[in-house]
């Protein structure tokens, strides 16, 4: 490992290497690093017990860290010093910063078969993104897609209905602006909620899924050049500042308020990460979920996946077994890993009757198909500098506090900024 290797691990994030990284194991001994909370926490530790108990020789130690830089520095540190876990997880969109600088190592396919595990197992656009170079450098565990959550209550009375009561996914601008104009009519309230302002992730996973169903890309298919198409970019911030404009979409919302303004009933839909699912079965409120419609196009959306990788570090044919076998326990039980509103990415799983029964979970599980991952380039996933950068733009730009002219302006300036700074682990 390089020294430019290490410093530009510590580059990554904010956070420096704690002391308690360190691990030697010896004989059926693994370390797991995860960066799952809450709901997603507890149902890990319950998989985790589920593996420890088939498997009574293996010393197996989990450690949850802090989500977002902290964590990714803690693991690129830990990689470049050969002080890592055995295993850990890593977002998919994540992977073009860690897997060019050796700070993970690549999956022997010949083992993983071992455990049973193959391509042909996940669909085929998250295997291609675990792939760098012709190497294969991750294992999908899920997908979790920006999706539409409806109040079923709300969304009878306003008409939107069918005759099963599944509601009629509205389709194209007009057929949205219609919708939420309905919702309006029979609540008085804005018939919609995203979240605009706060540090989270709400203005980047929504201007990525309108703008790729618009066809737009921001950089070119080498990640080198700006590739950002600027009248796609107005149209699509046009569009959602026009929402607020009209009193469609409500101003103003952090994460947390759109929440729980959702979880009180007051609006028809809210457009968000899945993993809320749990939030709003526990309010026992009555709402669906489905695929984030088509507004611009085709009904995609944006998505990152957590995936297990092998921080860098010595390993025998023995050791990489035993991670292969965790992997493949922890794939198999991904049923239980649904529960908590993500797609499992393990087909066998995700194409199973056990799955189908799941409601609302299985509702948009089609979407796992065709989800739009971050741009191919070291500055993008989820909590990079790339959703950091562009939210300070997108979220005064969709609810007005910023002209659209002035957004694709200071977007231009964002884009040509990044791809102007050195990737660090290069």
């Amino acid at each position: 490992m390089s020294r430019r290797t290490f410093l530009g691990a510590a580059a990554l994030g904010c956070a420096g290497l704690s002391s308690g990284c360190g691990f030697t194991g010896s004989g059926d001994a693994l370390r797991y690093w995860n960066l799952f909370s809450g709901g997603d926490g507890e149902t890990m530790k319950a998989m985790l017990d589920a593996y420890r108990a088939t498997h009574p020789g293996v010393e197996l130690e989990d450690v949850t860290l802090e989500w977002g830089d902290r964590y990714y520095t803690k693991l690129a540190m830990a990689g470049a010093a050969e002080r890592a876990p055995d295993v850990a997880i890593l977002h998919l969109g994540r992977l073009p910063a860690f897997a060019p600088g050796g700070l993970i190592d690549e999956m022997r396919p010949d083992l993983l078969r071992q455990a049973g595990i193959g391509p042909e197992h996940f669909p085929p656009g998250l295997w291609r993104k675990s792939v760098r170079g012709g190497k294969l450098f991750a294992i999908p565990l899920d997908t979790h897609p920006f999706v539409q959550y409806y109040n079923t209550d709300v969304c009878r009375a306003a008409g939107l209905l069918d005759e099963q009561d599944q509601l009629r996914t509205p389709t194209g601008q007009d057929g949205v602006r219609e919708a939420l104009r309905a919702v309006r009519r029979a609540t008085g309230n804005a018939g919609l909620l995203l979240e605009t302002t706060g540090d989270g992730v709400g203005p980047w996973r929504l201007f990525w899924s309108l703008y790729r169903q618009a066809g737009g890309d921001l950089f070119t298919p080498d990640g080198a050049r700006s590739a950002l198409d600027e009248r796609k970019v107005a149209d699509v911030l046009g569009f959602v500042q026009g929402l607020h404009a009209e009193g469609l979409a409500a101003t103003g919302m952090d994460g947390d308020g759109a929440i729980a303004l959702f979880s009180s009933g007051r609006a028809g839909f809210f457009w968000y990460g899945e993993w809320e699912v749990q939030t709003f079965l526990t309010a026992e409120m009555d709402f669906g979920m489905t695929r984030f419609p088509g507004i611009f196009g085709p009904p995609l959306a944006e998505a990152d996946s957590h995936a297990f990788v092998l921080p860098h570090r010595d390993r025998d044919e023995r050791d990489h077994l035993l991670v292969y076998d965790l992997i493949a326990t922890l794939l198999r039980d991904s049923t239980r890993w649904a529960e908590g509103g993500h797609i499992p990415a393990y087909l066998p799983v995700t194409n199973s009757d056990a799955y189908a029964r799941m409601h609302p979970q299985s509702e948009y599980r089609s979407v796992i198909d065709d989800v739009q991952l971050d741009p191919d380039v070291w500055f993008a996933g989820s909590g990079s500098r790339l959703w950091t950068e562009m939210n300070s733009v997108l979220g005064p730009a969709m609810d007005g506090r910023l002209g659209v002219d002035r957004a694709v302006a200071q977007i231009r300036d964002v884009v040509e900024d990044l791809l102007a700074t050195p990737n660090p682990t290069a």
